[in-house]
């Protein structure tokens, strides 16, 4: 496949009649691991959202592509039968529904095709141990009564068990100590090899000092404003963003 596996060009997203992104630009290569970093406010949620399509963000200019495919007008559902996962910042809790089945019934709608029950136990046990979670958790309610951790967990074995392409991992280590930092770092090598890519948005470099970053990029007031190698990351929560406000993009 020629060109970039994600491409953004020229994004603006308004919520609200609010311009958030205003003229985003993002090549994310296949196999590549790149980190978007940023004050609060800035734009980093409202960019993994509006990959995913949700519906209150209005895109008024600009394009997405995914493997060649625009991604702009389809709905949540198809962008992930695409390849798309977002790990959410705040996973919700959804009472009624085990995580087992919930993930089973995922599975299926992503894949389009049926599962055999004793097949996906084996997947879900097996991932489950990668994340050092305890397997009564599949009975329970979906993220009903978990911790913060546990909840962020849940969101990474999600990430497994479905495969996708890209994977968009929205703060998904705010709140964690060292050690589920460390867990969930692991599954998230686990998961990354040369067909899919990753998307990290996160404030702090807690789960970088475990992966490997391909490129950097800092989002200001809604604009990268600079991108580049792993080493923008020395002394950043230090310094802070406050030298990239109201200045010109970086690259």
């Amino acid at each position: 496949m020629s060109g970039p596996f994600l491409s953004i060009d020229n994004l603006h997203v308004e919520i609200g009649g609010k311009e958030i992104l205003k003229g985003l630009d993002l090549q994310v290569g296949r196999g590549e691991v790149h980190v978007l970093m940023g004050p609060n406010g800035a734009g980093k949620s409202t960019l993994a959202n509006v990959l995913m399509g949700h519906p209150q963000y209005e895109v008024t200019q600009g394009s997405i592509v995914f493997q060649g495919q625009p991604l702009n007008g389809l709905k949540p559902h198809q962008r992930a039968q695409k390849g798309l996962f977002l790990s959410f910042q705040y996973p919700a809790e959804i009472a009624g529904i085990s995580l087992g089945n919930f993930l089973r019934s995922a599975k299926m709608a992503v894949d389009q095709q049926p599962l055999k029950i004793q097949k996906f136990q084996k997947i879900l046990k097996e991932k489950m141990r990668l994340l050092e979670m305890d397997e009564k958790y599949a009975s329970r309610y979906l993220n009903k009564g978990f911790s913060g951790g546990e909840k962020k967990k849940s969101e990474i074995l999600q990430m497994l068990v479905l495969e996708p392409k890209l994977a968009i991992l929205d703060e998904t280590d705010s709140g964690l100590d060292v050690d589920a930092v460390r867990v969930v770092a692991s599954g998230v090598r686990q998961f990354h090899n040369s067909r899919n890519s990753i998307l990290i948005i996160t404030h702090h470099k807690n789960l970088l000092d475990y992966i490997e970053a391909d490129r950097v990029h800092f989002l200001v007031e809604g604009r990268l404003v600079k991108s580049g190698g792993r080493s923008l990351l020395e002394g950043i929560e230090e310094s802070g963003f406050q030298i990239y406000k109201k200045g010109g993009a970086e690259s």
